[in-house]
């Protein structure tokens, strides 16, 4: 029970359907419930034409509570929220919901980039231990022979001693990336062009130009944000500088890499990739992404999938614990890098 003075915020949960029971195990709410005055079965999913009860909720939110789905925050919907405060996105990105009016009206953003950024750091970590033993290749190989074969002969250029592994992008997930692979033996080089050397040197990795990083890296991952001046930056020609048995991973966006360069070389064989991303989202039925031997394709799971939401919910809930004792979000989001990712 709490006194009638009670002040915790007030908190309205706004994401897509499905999205809560997914991302709330029962400790959570039991939490949520504790710091905040909110009806946790109470989802706002439409707040252009809400519910009469969604409605009342907006009216009298200190906090939103924002996950993937969330309707847009315009200048109506922020019109209808006169108290509004903060949003906690339990989530990555936010640009697809925190509009320029939030920025306008002073409300205060924190998202769970950080916890969203270990699961891909994590996926792209076996993806290069993978790639550097040439896994994919062997395991396909093994299950043509059936029998046995002189593998130390077929694969005595695989390993991932001295690999050298190119980093695109020191997003929060290429940062992570570094870090996992400091007790492995490779050699790690980075292309940010807002990286400084001191920056780079601090990172432990040699900072380079990407024609560079393409060309002297066995294992390229891409780790920049979509932005109108990253499409297609991994293009044919630097396609072309990578070197033979070369492997490309991309976690990041599929637009970041011109596919229609990417088929070519693979369909040659003379590329492996893994992609967890593809432009469009999902390839087409007929795409020979799916079938390739040198390709490993998933759909889009290197993010928080599964019991991994429950990192973001923590991260998110442990924001909101800090709004309610009146401290500063321990990752704001600020106006001038809402577009940067993950």
């Amino acid at each position: 029970m709490h006194p009638a003075s009670d002040n915790r915020p007030r908190v309205l949960l706004a994401m897509g359907p499905g999205i809560s029971e997914r991302l709330f195990a029962d400790h959570h709410r039991t939490r949520l419930c504790a710091l905040a005055r909110t009806d946790p079965q109470l989802i706002a999913h439409d707040l252009a034409a809400p519910t009469p009860e969604v409605a009342a909720a907006l009216a009298s939110a200190d906090v939103l509570l924002t996950c993937w789905g969330a309707p847009p925050l315009t200048a109506e919907v922020l019109d209808a929220a006169p108290g509004l405060r903060a949003v906690v996105h339990a989530a990555g990105s936010v640009r697809h919901h925190i509009t320029e009016a939030c920025w306008e009206r002073g409300i205060a953003v924190t998202s769970a980039a950080a916890a969203n950024a270990l699961p891909v750091a994590e996926y792209t970590l076996a993806a290069i231990l993978f790639a550097g033993k040439q896994v994919l290749r062997s395991a396909q190989r093994y299950g043509q022979l059936r029998t046995g074969h002189d593998w130390s002969r077929e694969l005595a250029s695989v390993g991932n001693y001295r690999r050298t592994v190119g980093i695109v992008g020191a997003s929060r997930i290429g940062r992570r990336v570094i870090e996992l692979l400091r007790p492995f033996d490779v050699e790690v080089r980075l292309y940010d062009p807002y990286v400084t050397p001191a920056e780079a040197a601090g990172l432990g990795v040699a900072l380079t130009g990407l024609d560079e990083l393409c060309s002297r890296s066995h294992i390229l991952t891409v780790h920049a944000p979509q932005l109108a001046t990253t499409r297609h930056m991994i293009d044919a020609r630097r396609l072309a500088l990578m070197p033979d048995g070369g492997t490309l991973i991309n976690t990041s966006r599929g637009s970041l890499i011109d596919e229609e360069a990417l088929l070519p070389e693979l369909i040659s064989g003379r590329l492996y990739a893994v992609l967890d991303v593809t432009d469009p989202e999902v390839p087409p039925a007929d795409s020979p992404l799916y079938a390739l031997p040198n390709v490993l394709l998933t759909p889009h799971i290197a993010g928080s999938l599964g019991n991994e939401l429950h990192r973001m919910t923590d991260r998110a809930l442990d924001e909101l614990e800090r709004y309610a004792k009146g401290l500063p979000f321990m990752d704001p989001v600020l106006a001038a890098t809402r577009h940067q990712s993950a």
